[in-house]
């Protein structure tokens, strides 16, 4: 297996390495080097329906054109509208966005305003380059995955790059939830392992027994990114996938909570998808049933 290997030393370099160090950094500086608070200080609270972080670069642009209240308050609808049009924005309207930067802001000592925007200001170039930087590292994983479909795809017989194609297909699965299903389970994919992948994924439930107690808890001795990237593959499949739409429905209705129903749903994904490795066969849906097996029932 030497490909996957190769395979998983390419996307941890890209995926794991760039996007794992780039995204929490672009989430603390836009989300505790601007926070909450010093956002209403400045502007109140009805500027944070705008958006309840600052990480986009439409408010960006508007806090560089408006940093201080007295200066929101005079943009025309001529300049909001223009600046909603060059980022596409249609959720808010330059009529709403007016009457949000006119609401009276919340009173300060003098000079606080000023400092606060300055440090906001001074941060923005911080958060551009790593929102750029975020972008590249999304592209590089995306070409990457299209590349090796495309090699599957004239090369059947190299079941390596023809997996990538294969978990691609699955409703709700992108191209950074196979990435860190390829560089996290490797070994489980490769091996067609699926009781270590629903283990090293968290879907597993482990079983507390002492006498005449029992208790079934979530797993939590597992890797946090492929939990992490499971858990995003069954939110995304009950929103794009009738069957785990349904399932998640079922779930909920006997009494589990969004959590376990999402584990139950992740760990029928998991099945289905070491079975279209092991068949070589892409999802298809019109296969799939509503029985549940014995370790969902858990």
């Amino acid at each position: 297996m030497p490909m996957w290997r190769r395979i998983r030393s390419v996307l941890t370099n890209i995926a794991s390495g760039g996007s794992r160090r780039i995204t929490p950094t672009f989430s603390v500086c836009a989300k505790s080097r601007v926070p909450k608070r010093a956002w209403a200080r400045i502007f109140a609270e009805p500027l944070l329906q705008l958006n309840s972080t600052p990480d986009e670069p439409w408010i960006w642009a508007l806090l560089e054109a408006a940093p201080v209240p007295q200066r929101g308050a005079k943009l025309t609808l001529a300049r909001l509208k223009s600046l909603l049009a060059k980022y596409r924005i249609r959720r808010w309207t330059a009529e709403q966005l007016q009457a949000i930067l006119r609401t009276p802001p919340l009173p300060l000592s003098a000079g606080s305003a000023d400092a606060i925007s300055e440090h906001a200001l001074v941060l923005l170039p911080q958060l551009r380059l790593l929102y750029s930087q975020r972008n590249k590292v999304r592209d590089r994983i995306e070409a990457l995955l299209d590349y090796m479909t495309l090699l599957g795809r004239e090369h059947p017989e190299c079941r390596e790059h023809r997996d990538v194609g294969l978990l691609l297909s699955i409703p709700g699965l992108g191209n950074l939830i196979a990435a860190n299903l390829f560089t996290e389970g490797t070994d489980a994919l490769a091996q067609r392992d699926y009781d270590a992948l629903r283990a090293h994924s968290g879907a597993a439930p482990v079983t507390r027994q002492s006498g005449k107690s029992k208790q079934v808890i979530m797993r939590r001795g597992c890797s946090e990114r492929l939990r992490n990237a499971v858990y995003h593959l069954a939110r995304c499949s009950v929103l794009h996938d009738p069957h785990s739409k349904h399932h998640y429905a079922e779930l909920r209705g006997v009494g589990h909570r969004h959590g376990r129903a999402l584990r139950g749903v992740a760990d029928r994904l998991l099945t289905v998808l070491i079975a279209m490795l092991k068949n070589g066969q892409p999802y298809d849906a019109n296969r799939r049933s509503h029985t549940t097996t014995p370790a969902e029932a858990t």
